[in-house]
């Protein structure tokens, strides 16, 4: 079953670069007492999210700030590695936005969003989405059909929903 609006985000052990290299978070100490946007996508450094996804959130992101997003997370299923260097390549670190990976996909099938597509070389990856979150419960989920299309889940749809 896919996470819905109302529902509380399933814990799971992140990873991230951080100062030392490779560290790990726990989503519930991340969003305990807070309000954040998480955006979800199949795969560091592919075509939509590289062009389209990160770029919407990184134009974004003051406005989330004004309207009392504590954090933007981009989270993909991706190791810590990859994570760091994509979010330096695409400016996201420097923007301000978090990126977090979810290297064994155990957030992601937990909140049943994986899918996979072997012909592309996608096994167990997330599907594209966007969602709103005060203190873990879900208030506003945008989820795309397609996960080569980025519309409803982009940072401007996301931004107009809160």
């Amino acid at each position: 079953m896919s996470i819905s609006v109302g529902a509380t985000l399933p814990e799971a052990v992140l990873a991230y670069m951080g100062p030392e290299g490779p560290a790990e978070v726990k989503l519930s100490d991340k969003v305990k007492g807070r309000k954040v946007v998480i955006f979800a996508l199949p795969g560091a450094y592919t075509g939509t999210c590289s062009t389209a996804h990160v770029p919407s959130f990184m134009r974004t992101l003051d406005g989330f700030r004004e309207k009392g997003v504590d954090e933007v997370i981009c989270l993909s299923v991706n190791d810590p590695f990859v994570m760091g260097a994509w979010g330096a390549d695409t400016g996201a670190t420097a923007a301000g936005i978090t990126m977090l990976g979810d290297p064994a996909a155990e957030f992601t099938k937990a909140a049943g969003m994986d899918f996979s597509a072997p012909p592309v070389g996608l096994i167990d990856r997330s599907k594209r989405y966007a969602l709103y979150a005060e203190d873990g419960v879900v208030k506003v989920l945008h989820a795309e059909e397609n996960p080569g299309v980025c519309e409803t889940s982009g940072g401007e749809a996301i931004l107009a929903a809160i």
